[in-house]
């Protein structure tokens, strides 16, 4: 009988210790200087669609603010800096031509309904699955390559990876 338990306990430890070797879902983040990068995502669109938009979240772990400038996308001719927000009780979007600032000790979340990059000009449609390569430009960290995951046409951005669903501070 002891040996029967021994050997439970130690099956037990083994897939303990199996299980804590196994890899781990790593976030898609970046970093460049003081700036953390997370989950740079887009929506999937229809084969002929011209434009689409692109979402992520910065936090500034630095003591200094830096503002993200603008972009380029793979698969589009230009890359804006948008924002959402509601004007006169209507819903307008507009480009931000300074960027958008992210001071020290702050995360901003790029999410559909607010900050975007809008991508215009596609060259193509975007697929479930995919994966698009794309360039981040701010004023004091500099140039940051990100890969933009495309993902399906109602995703909303709560993908439930770390950071996500926190409010713009």
């Amino acid at each position: 009988m002891f040996s029967i338990r021994a050997a439970a306990l130690a099956a037990s430890l083994a897939i303990i210790a199996i299980a804590g070797l196994a890899p781990r879902a790593v976030a898609h983040g970046y970093t460049v200087g003081s700036l953390s990068i997370e989950h740079p995502w887009t929506r999937a669109t229809a084969p002929s669609a011209q434009v689409a938009a692109g979402y992520l979240t910065i936090e500034n772990k630095g003591v200094q603010p830096d503002r993200l400038l603008s972009a380029t996308f793979s698969g589009a001719a230009i890359v804006e800096v948008h924002e959402m927000a509601v004007d006169g009780g209507v819903m307008r979007m507009r480009e931000l031509p300074k960027g958008i600032e992210i001071k020290p000790g702050q995360k901003v979340e790029l999410k559909p309904g607010g900050y975007h990059l809008m991508f215009i000009g596609l060259k193509g449609g975007l697929k479930v699955g995919e994966k698009a390569k794309g360039v981040l430009v701010f004023e004091q960290a500099g140039r940051l390559e990100v890969e933009f995951n495309v993902e399906s046409m109602g995703a909303r951005g709560d993908h439930g990876h770390h950071g996500h669903g926190a409010k713009t501070h």
